[in-house]
């Protein structure tokens, strides 16, 4: 029994059965033993094991099937796919309108240095232990400048370094990226200035707070949107105007930051009411408290929340078609409009959901990795 006792780390506990020092439970050693244990382990859980092989047995050929083995990959038109599965040949000819709308042709080498750029950018954001995380953090501060310049152009006179891409040409992948990018960088932020302004002891500051983050969080997005596009130009002074794409970032990064608010909040008043004594006992001011102290651990507590609301915030870019933006899937809608790929509409919002699909699933994956880089003993 000492030995044990002297093998468990404080804080430490294992399932009955399972402790270091004790063999493993009898039946779950070996490929056999895990299948019993994890699949076949009740009646119950067996009928649910054959009933979910039966579906992939059923399902899962038939898919292969329409998605690779039976499709077409090349053509010109609908007419040319004329065996029973996809017609990915849809994806080929439109590619470029996919993944960037109507952007030029000519220009497109803009594009992809500012991808590069802001793949640059996120090293240093994203992980701690990579070289040159100095410099690289100095264009991660750059970023929306170099960005907006690479884009958008410096001017359409014919000594323009870049020339002038009206916003409207923008599409596809990259307006989505554009959106779901400045929308998540900008919500985080705002949202931590709102939720310590709501738990702030200043009446005027946490009435402001409250009634924006309640105000936001009760609307839907696109109304939001639609207010920003339609109503708020009608405000503004004669000759003053935005551009549609500012006023839809300007609109979503808002949106995003109040339900921000809501998760951070959850993390503050998860902190013991201890950490804040002790901080206020060593003579920290309220900033140093919440940067030092307060915001690493509410933050940790609540990654998953935040993820979660950036995966949301990131699927939500495409509600942006209400006001004229063809973002990815808007894109794919009218795709499938042209004449010569009527009724592919099946390969159109699967290829979608492919895209969609990797960026949130990275997201999820990440933030997965960082909950196990920054456990420090919250996890049970």
């Amino acid at each position: 029994m000492s030995d044990i006792t002297q093998s468990n780390a404080p804080g430490q506990h294992y399932p009955p059965g399972e402790h270091p020092d004790l063999p493993p439970p009898p039946g779950t050693v070996g490929v056999v033993g895990w299948l019993r244990s994890n699949l076949f382990s009740s009646i119950p859980n067996t009928i649910l094991t054959l009933l979910a092989v039966y579906f992939l047995v059923v399902s899962i050929p038939p898919i292969l099937d329409w998605v690779y083995f039976e499709a077409d990959f090349t053509g010109a038109s609908r007419t040319d796919c004329t065996s029973a599965g996809a017609c990915w040949a849809l994806i080929d000819v439109r590619l470029k309108q996919y993944l960037f709308g109507l952007y030029p042709s000519d220009e497109l080498w803009r594009v992809y240095v500012a991808g590069l750029v802001l793949a640059l950018a996120l090293l240093p954001v994203l992980f701690d232990k990579i070289p040159f995380r100095k410099i690289l953090l100095v264009n991660t501060l750059l970023l929306p400048i170099t960005g907006f310049y690479l884009l958008s152009g410096t001017g359409s006179g014919p000594d323009a370094w870049l020339t002038t891409v009206e916003t409207p040409q923008w599409g596809g992948l990259l307006l989505t990226l554009v959106i779901g990018v400045t929308g998540i960088v900008a919500s985080l932020p705002i949202g931590v200035a709102l939720a310590l302004g709501r738990r702030s002891n200043m009446p005027v500051v946490r009435a402001m707070c409250v009634t924006f983050i309640e105000f936001v969080r009760g609307v839907p997005l696109i109304t939001i949107l639609f207010m920003s596009s339609v109503m708020v130009p009608l405000f503004l002074p004669e000759g003053v105007n935005f551009d549609k794409l500012l006023r839809c970032l300007i609109g979503v990064s808002l949106f995003s930051a109040a339900y921000m608010a809501e998760v951070i909040r959850g993390g503050l008043q998860a902190i013991p009411k201890g950490q804040y004594e002790a901080a206020a006992a060593m003579g920290l001011s309220f900033w140093k408290m919440m940067y030092l102290i307060i915001l690493p651990q509410a933050l940790r507590i609540v990654i998953p929340g935040i993820v979660n609301t950036f995966i949301g915030l990131f699927k939500d870019t495409s509600l942006v078609l209400i006001i004229g933006l063809f973002d990815l899937l808007g894109i794919a809608k009218t795709v499938i409009t042209d004449a010569n790929w009527i009724g592919l509409s099946h390969e159109s919002y699967a290829f979608v959901a492919v895209i969609y699909w990797v960026f949130c699933f990275g997201m999820s994956r990440y933030s997965i990795w960082l909950e196990a880089k920054l456990h420090t003993g919250h996890k049970r």
